[in-house]
């Protein structure tokens, strides 16, 4: 079995915001937006000018917190009371994630993403994740109906915040360590092997543009670079999950990430700073000695990943031992891992990479 779901239409431009309405009118004369007030104060009033210059009527919902099952349930109701089929998301993966699972709950409903920074895969990506209110991640819920329409504005993101540009890509990095070691026992596999070479495409990018996306990033210039970069932390990062196989391949570091949203001295990291210092764990869950991966380290130490549980402080050693014990990873996947999840070896991975890199913390 291969299945590829990725969105219709993917356009990436430089200012894209001030011709939205033109990409939008033809799909719909009448949308919901869904939206938060930072990522709103961004792309206005250029995007209402295009928007009102297209004859585009839009309601707008400004977001605050996590993709919940109450949020999507609400802004659904709110969808069907206004008589509108088509969400369109402008933010970061929170507010585009919901705005994809709102289309997906509506009958007939539509989803079109902006993303305002390039932290995930989200404006592309074929599920929505849910959170509780607190930020706990619950599940990756797949998605029946992706975007029709991605509109990346490269001028947007790059007066974003560097921090976000990093943890994305870092995030997708994680896609080349995650789904490299199930190449071991399947290597024959074509779903595998083109999820594989994917994510390795994105790495490829990063060797050659990273440290220049993140100085234009940095400089809010757009160029050739960063505008590289942006299509891989989103576009290439995005399909490589968008491919599906018989085997299931579900990140190990996405899945200790998981665990780690639910404690609150963390949350203030970024979802890919989160993935990062969890590719350390699953470095040493692969090998047997009691150093990480170096060029995985160095790539981290570049794009300024944390590499301790540090914020944690006196708690550090329980959430090490909750973690291990709480990790929700499918028995159908770890099959086709060449190494084992157990929670005495997740446990032993969480202690060397604290002791790795805070060796006087006594563990």
């Amino acid at each position: 079995m291969l299945a590829i779901k990725t969105p219709q239409t993917w356009f990436h431009q430089s200012g894209i915001r001030h011709d939205a309405g033109e990409y939008i009118s033809p799909l719909s004369q009448h949308i919901l937006i869904i939206t938060s007030a930072q990522a709103w104060a961004r792309v206005s009033p250029a995007l209402e000018s295009s928007l009102r210059a297209s004859g585009v009527k839009w309601q707008t919902e400004i977001m605050t917190g996590y993709c919940t099952d109450e949020r999507v349930a609400h802004y659904a109701r709110r969808a069907r009371k206004l008589g509108v089929q088509w969400i369109v998301g402008v933010g970061g993966g929170r507010v585009l994630d919901t705005a994809k699972a709102v289309a997906d709950a509506l009958e007939g409903g539509e989803s079109v993403t902006l993303p305002t920074v390039a932290s995930t895969c989200a404006a592309w990506s074929p599920l929505s994740v849910f959170y509780t209110e607190e930020g706990g991640q619950i599940r990756s819920q797949p998605l029946k109906t992706l975007p029709r329409l991605v509109l990346v504005d490269s001028e947007i993101i790059a007066q974003s915040d560097v921090r976000y540009l990093k943890a994305g890509i870092v995030d997708a990095l994680a896609k080349w360590y995650e789904f490299r070691p199930y190449l071991q026992h399947s290597p024959d596999n074509l779903a595998l092997q083109l999820k594989v070479q994917t994510a390795r495409l994105a790495v490829d990018i990063y060797e050659k543009h990273g440290v220049q996306a993140v100085q234009d990033n940095k400089a809010q210039v757009v160029s050739e670079a960063l505008i590289n970069v942006i299509d891989a932390n989103i576009a290439i990062a995005g399909l490589a999950n968008s491919i599906r196989g018989e085997i299931p391949t579900p990140g190990v570091a996405h899945a200790i990430h998981n665990r780690l949203t639910y404690e609150p001295a963390l949350r203030d990291w970024l979802h890919g700073e989160r993935v990062g210092y969890s590719l350390l764990v699953q470095s040493f869950l692969e090998g047997d000695g009691e150093t990480p991966d170096a060029a995985l380290l160095s790539l981290l130490r570049q794009y300024e990943m944390p590499l301790t549980l540090a914020p944690l402080k006196e708690i550090r050693l329980a959430v090490i031992q909750a973690v291990a014990r709480s990790i929700n990873f499918p028995r159908a996947a770890a099959e086709h891992l060449p190494f084992s999840l157990e929670p005495a070896r997740i446990e032993r991975a969480l202690r060397l990479t604290e002791q790795f890199f805070t060796p006087r913390y006594a563990l």
